[in-house]
Parts: C-alpha cells; sequence; structure tokens
C-alpha cells in the first residue's frame, strides 16, 4: 500500500478552486470516492491526512475546496470565519460550489462516479447535510459537530441519501432544540437517518488542535466513536 495525495484545481461558481486526492496507488481500477468537507477554516493539513485515512480503507479522499484557491483563514486571523459567513448568508451559492466540488470528485480517473458519499466537520458538517437535502449524487454523508439550520430553497423529497449525525450534546452551536428541529426535518423529508450525541461533549471533538474551552474542544472517545460510526456506515452504502 503507497498513499499518494496531489493537489487538484477545479472549476466553479466563483473558482478556481484547490482541493487534495488522495489514494492507494496499490489499488487498480476506479473505487468508491468520499468527499472531506472542512470546518470555517477552509482545506489544510488535517484534512489532507483525512483523506489518506480514507484512502488507505480503499477509497479516493477528495478534500474540497468552498472558498476558492489561496483562501483560507486561521485562528489567528483578523476574522477566521470571513470566508465562511459569505457561503452562510447565500446558502444556494455553498450548494452550487459543494455540487461543482462533488463533480470534481465524480470526474476523476480513479473515482467510480455511482459509488461517493461526503463527510465534514463543524461547517462542512452543515455542508454535507446541505448535500442531502439538495439531491446531490451521494449515496451518504456524515456531519461531525455540524451546524442544522435548513437551507433558505427548496429542496426535492425524499432525500436519498443516507444520514448520519455526530454530535456532542453540549455543543452551544447546535443546542437540543436545533437537533430536534433536524430530526424532524428529515424525517418529513424521507429521509433515512440516525443520530449519535456524546454527552460531555461540545463543538470541535473530533479536532486535536481546536481550544479547549466550554462548549468546546477535543474529545478522544466522541472522535474515535463517531469515526467508527462513519467507517460502519460508508462500508454499508459504498459496498
Amino acid at each position: 500500500m503507497t498513499i499518494q495525495t496531489k493537489s487538484h484545481v477545479y472549476d466553479g461558481p466563483g473558482g478556481p478552486f484547490a482541493g487534495t486526492i488522495a489514494w492507494d496507488d496499490a489499488v487498480t481500477g476506479p473505487r468508491a470516492g468520499v468527499m472531506v468537507v472542512p470546518n470555517v477554516l477552509g482545506q489544510k493539513a488535517l484534512d489532507d491526512d483525512k483523506a489518506a485515512e480514507l484512502a488507505a480503507l480503499g477509497y479516493v479522499g477528495f478534500v474540497c475546496d468552498l472558498y476558492g484557491e489561496g483562501k483560507r483563514t486561521t485562528r489567528e486571523s483578523p476574522d477566521p470565519a470571513v470566508y465562511m459567513n459569505a457561503l452562510n448568508a447565500d446558502r444556494a451559492l455553498l450548494r452550487d460550489r459543494l455540487h461543482a466540488s462533488l463533480a470534481a470528485m465524480r470526474a476523476l480517473p480513479q473515482v467510480d462516479a455511482a459509488r461517493c458519499a461526503a463527510i465534514g466537520y463543524c461547517f462542512g458538517g452543515k455542508a454535507v447535510l446541505d448535500l442531502a437535502r439538495s439531491g446531490a449524487a451521494v449515496r451518504g454523508v456524515v456531519s461531525f459537530h455540524g451546524i442544522f439550520d435548513a437551507p433558505d430553497y427548496a429542496c426535492p423529497t425524499p432525500i436519498a441519501a443516507r444520514v448520519l449525525v455526530c454530535h456532542g450534546w453540549d455543543d452551544p452551536l447546535a443546542p437540543p432544540a436545533s437537533v430536534v428541529a433536524l430530526g424532524e426535518e428529515l424525517t418529513a423529508a424521507g429521509a433515512r437517518w440516525e443520530l449519535q450525541a456524546y454527552s460531555g461533549t461540545g463543538h470541535a471533538f473530533t479536532d486535536p488542535t481546536a481550544p479547549d474551552k466550554p462548549g468546546f474542544g477535543y474529545r478522544a472517545e466522541a472522535d474515535r466513536r463517531s469515526w467508527a460510526a462513519a467507517v460502519g456506515l460508508l462500508s454499508e452504502v459504498l459496498t
């Protein structure tokens, strides 16, 4: 097994965009693709590592770029959420960039376009829910500590993609009322969905670099359990 990674520039509304591909070059022929949607900061080493981890499981990992080539922030930036906020204010543009990113992954020669899924973290967790809501060609999505507010455009029903939501119960960005609202929304949309909620756990629980403060921070047990659940779902929907 030799995991290969390379950058991949692709087109879309407001592009160009620059993502990262990871695959095992010992595997021959197309295989299932899993798109990784980053958190508020955009594509970074932590996301590339997750794509490589997916490649080691036999998938093609593709870290998408929703902001545009060269548009990234850090926690030390004057406004780390500047690019995210622009997309939160235009959910249709977010949808269109997600669909363009998915199309770029499906067009890769290593990817079986009929077998695709997506996972996302924080803002990316919200984004993959929008992928499922908007009828994208994915078999399943996994939202890790995502945000749950519904988009402001009409969505097709029923939702075809399987949906797994991995949620820290103490997350102030997704309080219990929003969790109930998401469950009601997905049920009304005919989705096949499931929720794992972790006690004593807040936002960003999969991110070892996240600041540890009330309602936020890395939690190893929740990280381990949520990843095991995600791997199980991907195995089910992408086989």
